[in-house]
């Protein structure tokens, strides 16, 4: 579980995100949303160490960020919005096997988590490549290989589809359907709800630093309605229903 309580954080005098409370249930798939410069990057984070608020606290599995940087980076596995800043080593291989590498895990079970991670995002023939090869969407699929092969119990994804082509987001979003399945906590943090508002358990909005919608049915008529007066791109048509046959 991760739990946040009266976060406040600022850039120089301006306050980020301004006395928020949330938790992340384990096993929840939680979108946090909102326009660009929400507050919601900026809360995520804080997740695991990676900002320190000027007040208030978060803690992962009941222990506070702050007093164990590695078992929440274990824990919480952070994809960032630009591929750049989390992409570490020369090539593709290299750089999934990194996180795992640090954990100090077998070279078989490192290999185990290289394959299924780059097999998650369609780009097993890439294990060879350099990354300064990669186009801008392989790069982002590589940063969450990355993230997945920590097999964290918490996966934060910051608007993880930008730049992806169609198949490349089709697997992105079968895995986070997968893991979701298997318990793993899920959360993206996107303006664009089309891809994943049915997926979700919940959603949180954030605007001006602050959550001013919590629907605990993401896509629901109500979360709908609610989302419809923030700058977000909600999904044209609704789920169907359950016996929809389509």
């Amino acid at each position: 579980m991760i739990r946040v309580r009266n976060l406040t954080h600022r850039y120089g005098d301006t306050v980020a995100v301004d006395d928020v409370s949330l938790t992340v249930d384990d096993g929840e798939f939680l979108l946090v949303v909102g326009a660009n410069g929400s507050g919601k990057s900026t809360l995520v984070r804080h997740f695991n160490g990676l900002l320190d608020p000027d007040s208030g606290e978060v803690s992962v599995d009941g222990t506070r960020v702050q007093d164990d940087f590695v078992a929440a980076r274990v824990a919480v596995g952070m994809v960032f919005q630009d591929p750049r800043d989390q992409l570490v080593s020369a090539t593709v291989g290299a750089d999934v096997a990194f996180g795992p590498e640090n954990l100090g895990l077998s070279r078989t079970e490192i290999d185990r988590r290289v394959d299924a991670a780059l097999s998650a995002v369609n780009l097993e023939e890439k294990e060879n490549d350099r990354v300064t090869d990669l186009s801008g969407g392989e790069r982002e699929r590589v940063a969450i290989a990355g993230a997945l092969a920590m097999e964290p119990t918490h996966l934060v994804l910051d608007e993880p589809f930008t730049g992806l082509d169609e198949p490349a987001r089709r697997s992105v979003l079968d895995r986070l359907r997968s893991l979701h399945a298997d318990g793993t906590s899920v959360v993206v943090v996107t303006h664009d709800l089309r891809d994943v508002l049915s997926l979700a358990d919940r959603v949180v909005a954030m605007a001006d630093g602050r959550i001013v919608v919590v629907d605990d049915d993401a896509d629901s008529t109500s979360a709908r309605e609610s989302l419809s007066n923030l700058d977000v791109r909600l999904p044209t048509e609704p789920r169907p229903p359950a016996d929809d046959p389509c």
